[in-house]
Formats: structure tokens, sequence, C-alpha cells
């Protein structure tokens, strides 16, 4: 990504902060972690928990520390244990420490069952999310009303000054923390897990954001990576404005493979009929405050039916709940529950994927005039789908931020590191195939594996990916260059 004149001092101020810190600085050493049986009866009897802590700025290792929360799963197969397995299933947000309590990301499938078998599977949480000290906010970040697509200046400061507003009560409520919750510094704090599992290389499996997390590990700490699997990939070195077009274009073209796939099957709710036309109307009728939610207690935007509808295209195998959604949304419009439940912004993680996504993500935007252009670039690109990417939300959401951001994009290489594996689908709507195609560029000597299919991930929609993956993993040989898994 590159960067505007608007983001220069925001580079500056991330090189003071978390750029400046060499990857060998002396810190406090922590006291290695006491780990204790944490299973409950919905959880794997040998699940265990501990917790470390870590500079709250590592740019000042000796001062206020806050704490991360860590899981494990060991190796059910000791005598052949390879080594600790870090898993981050994506966000920003997600808790790695829920998942493994879950058992690990599919972990249950034959496909990956040799994971469990030769890793420590280890979960953690970063940084201002779940169980690590957390993001704050004495009001919820996500204000359905702010305008999210704003038409008029006057729209564009009522937006700017609902995310000012919002940033402020976090600021309070969580203090100097809010600043620190970029991705470089979680990485950092990666490596002082790597530290205190008592490794002196990690293996990493990180899914969407989860590649990027995984990425800034490499870049600084390369000697210190086994193997690394980057599936469903976020290249930190492009913009948020192509990003947002990317991004966008990619769920126009899933939307309307979605409805390709709908006319053959002779159980969907929609066949037969223009279902992109129909979801045409629906959002018009949003736009209109028709489509009212039952749970949420109100009307749902355009914007909101939009990513409720990106939500269930993201995986496959909920492609069916989407098309009932959808009719749902038709017979009985005044209660269209599915989609409400899908919305993205009601989920409770939202707190710290907005705090993180500032950090990482600013809009770049000097004025109205901008956001403007951009959306209108949007527009173009995804004439049905428009209204919501996740990088729209950070665009809009970042709009107004009130903490400087500490990790903005910027171009950057790695290099050092072992063969890393870069995975993408074709027709991600999350994450781009072309974000896939470039991160794997800015890693020298890494290898790009590609599920030419639908949804996010190719380890939550592809057999053959998660094979090539384990296989990797285990063994340490990535596949051979140009391997392509077909749906």
């Amino acid at each position: 990504m590159k960067r505007s004149s608007v983001t220069v001092a925001l580079a500056a101020a991330a090189t003071l902060t978390s750029g400046s810190v060499p990857a060998t600085a002396a810190i406090r050493p922590d006291p290695k972690p006491t780990w204790h049986d944490c299973h409950t009866e919905n959880t794997p009897r040998q699940l265990e928990c501990a917790t470390i802590t870590v500079p709250l700025n590592w740019s000042r290792p000796g001062g206020r520390r806050i704490t991360l929360a860590l899981n494990r799963l060991p190796a059910t197969d000791p005598a052949r244990r390879i080594g600790s397995l870090l898993l981050n299933p994506g966000g920003p947000g997600g808790s790695g420490t829920a998942v493994v309590a879950q058992g690990g990301m599919l972990l249950g499938t034959p496909d990956l069952k040799p994971l469990r078998e030769r890793f420590d599977l280890v979960g953690f949480d970063p940084r201002g999310v779940g169980d690590s000290t957390p993001v704050r906010c004495s009001t919820p970040v996500y204000d359905p009303a702010a305008p999210t697509l704003p038409t008029t200046p006057a729209e564009y400061r009522r937006l700017t000054a609902s995310s000012r507003s919002h940033g402020l009560e976090c600021r309070k409520a969580t203090g100097s923390l809010l600043g620190h919750v970029d991705t470089t510094s979680a990485a950092r704090d990666v490596d002082a897990i790597r530290a205190a599992l008592g490794e002196s290389r990690i293996s990493w499996l990180g899914v969407s954001y989860g590649t990027e997390l995984g990425a800034a590990y490499a870049r600084l700490f390369p000697g210190r990576v086994r193997a690394m699997v980057l599936d469903g990939a976020v290249d930190h070195t492009r913009s948020v404005a192509r990003d947002a077009v990317d991004e966008s274009a990619a769920m126009e073209t899933e939307f309307r493979r979605f409805a390709q796939w709908c006319q053959g099957q002779a159980d969907c709710p929609l066949r037969g009929r223009d279902i992109v036309a129909d979801f045409d109307a629906l959002t018009a009728r949003a736009d209109k405050g028709e489509i009212v939610d039952r749970n949420l207690g109100r009307p749902l935007t355009a914007a909101e039916v939009t990513g409720g509808a990106y939500t269930y295209l993201t995986l496959t195998f909920l492609w069916p709940q989407l098309a009932q959604a959808l009719a749902d949304a038709e017979k009985t419009p005044s209660d269209p529950t599915t989609l409400g439940q899908a919305v993205p912004g009601v989920d409770p993680g939202y707190t710290a994927y907005r705090a993180v996504g500032c950090q990482d993500f600013p809009p770049e935007l000097r004025g109205f005039a901008d956001l403007r252009a951009r959306l209108a670039a949007v527009r173009k690109a995804a004439p049905h789908m428009w209204r919501y990417s996740e990088m729209w939300d950070m665009t809009t959401g970042c709009s107004g931020w009130p903490v400087r951001a500490a990790n903005p994009p910027r171009p950057e290489r790695i290099t050092g590191a072992p063969t890393i594996l870069v995975v993408g689908n074709t027709y991600d709507p999350a994450t781009p195939y072309v974000w896939a195609r470039s991160l794997a560029r800015q890693i020298d000597g890494s290898r790009l594996l590609t599920y030419d299919g639908d949804g996010h991930t190719a380890l939550y929609n592809s057999s053959c990916a998660r094979t090539h993956e384990v296989d990797y993993l285990i063994a340490g040989q990535a596949p051979a260059a140009s391997t392509v898994c077909h749906a």
C-alpha cells in the first residue's frame, strides 16, 4: 500500500514507536508461564491455560506491562512432537484461545488431524482482545446511525464526528493501550510467547488477519520461523483505497457466483429468479427503512443488508442459509432476523476489530471530496455489492478516529525466512486473490498455493489445500510452484 501526504506524519510516529525497536532488543524477562488445567465439559480434557506479560509500549520495554492470555493442547503423539504451532483465526479481534478451546481451526477434520498429533496447538488472544488486556469502550463502537455512505459534506461531518466520539470514549475507558494495539506490536508479543514456550523457532497457521500478523512476525524475526502458512492473505503494503476497490469487486464476483450456484440447486428457494435484481430491490427497500429486524429492534440499513449477505458469502457451506435469508427477507419484510444476525458490526469482537483496524488501516482521506471519489470507484467495481466491504468499513469507521495510526501501510519485504506458504482463493470475497499474489511477491522464496474455488480461505473450503498445508507444516516441504487445488 502507498501512503498519501496526509499519513507521512503518522508514518513518522510509527517509526518512533513499534518500528524503531530492534528485533533483538533486550527486555525485562518474564517468568515462565505456569500452565494449569482449564478444561470444561465443553472443551478438550487436555486443555491448559496460562498468562504472560509484555511491555505495553515496545519502545519502552521497562515500562508498564499488559497481560496476554494463552492456552494449548499438547501434542497427542509426544514421541513425534515437532514443537509449538501458533494459531490465529483472523479478525482483527479474533480470539486464538477460543479457537484452541474448541479444538482448533477445523482440527477435528481428518485432513488436519496430524497437526493435533505432532504439535502443541497454542492459542493466544492478541493485545486488546478477549482475555488479554482488552480494549474497552463505554459505548458501542458500531453506530448504525452513522452515515457510512455519505452523499453530502454534512453527512461526512456526521460520520467523522461519530467515529471521533466513539474513539474518545474508548480512549477514556482503555487508556494508552488504545494507541498500542497495532499489528507490529502484536508481532513482538508473538516473539515473547515463543520465548515463554521455550521454543527457538515457531510454526504458524494464520488465516485472514492472521496472515498480516504472521507476515509482520516473519519480517521482524525471520530466523525464528520454522514454518508459516498464510491463508486468506492480507498484503499490508497496499493502500486502503485500492483494497476497498479490490474487495468490493471480489464480493461482486462472488455474489454473482452465488446466484449462479443457486440456479443449479433444486432446493434453492431463489431458483428461477433474477437474484441480483431482487437483491437490488431489497437494498432499495432498506434505504426506505422497510426492512426491520426484530432482534435488533430497528430497521436494517442497506449497508447492513449487504454486510449480512457478505458474512454468508464467506463460507460456501453457508450459501444455502444466505438463499433462505434473502427469501425470508421478502416473505416477512418486517422480520429478516437471519440477515440481522449476520451484520458484522453487531459482533461482540467488533470493538477490538475497530481499534486494531484504525491502527493499521488509516483511511487516508483529506475530506469529503476524497471519500466521494473513493465511493465512486467502489460503485463502479461493484454495482450491486458496493455498500459494504471490510476495507470500506475501515475507511468510514476510522475517518475521525482520535488515535494516530501506529502501523499504516508501507512498502516492506520479508527476507531471511525459510519458505513461507501463501494460500489464496481465486474467488475469495474477503481477501481477494490479488492480495495473495502480491503478498507472495513481498516474501523472498515464498510459495503460492492457489485454491480455484469460492469462499474465504482455502483452509475452510478445500480438503486439497488443507492436505498441502499439513504436509508443509509437518515436513517443511512446500507444494510445487504453481500448484492449484480445484473445487
